[in-house]
């Protein structure tokens, strides 16, 4: 599995309607075969600040990243952008979702 978050740096005036301007890109992402999941939070710290969780299966992110719509959603969003995003991008070897939390075990 490939694991990926990025954290966007959003201009103050865009803050409020980021949801609905990644709508496009997002979406179809979301359809992409060997997405495992897509997943944006606003930040309680910084609310000028949006971070994407995501996951692909291992074959899959390629693809992703040489889709129309990423090259899209990446032009869309360069506008509406502080400065250049941070990402933690990792294969995780034998993963392929959410295992629960063995510290917290809710019964």
């Amino acid at each position: 599995m490939i694991f990926i978050v990025v954290k966007f740096p959003v201009k103050p005036e865009y803050a409020e309607e980021w949801p609905q301007h990644v709508a496009a890109f997002t979406e179809a992402t979301r359809a992409e075969p060997g997405n495992l999941w897509f997943e944006w939070s606003r930040s309680v710290e910084d609310p000028l600040s949006y971070t994407l969780v995501e996951a692909f299966r291992d074959d899959a992110a390629e693809a992703h990243v040489n889709s129309d719509h990423f090259r899209a959603g990446l032009e869309t969003m360069r506008p509406m952008l502080r400065h250049t995003p941070e990402i933690v991008s990792t294969a995780i070897e034998g993963a392929s979702g959410w295992s629960a939390m063995g510290e917290l075990v809710i019964d």
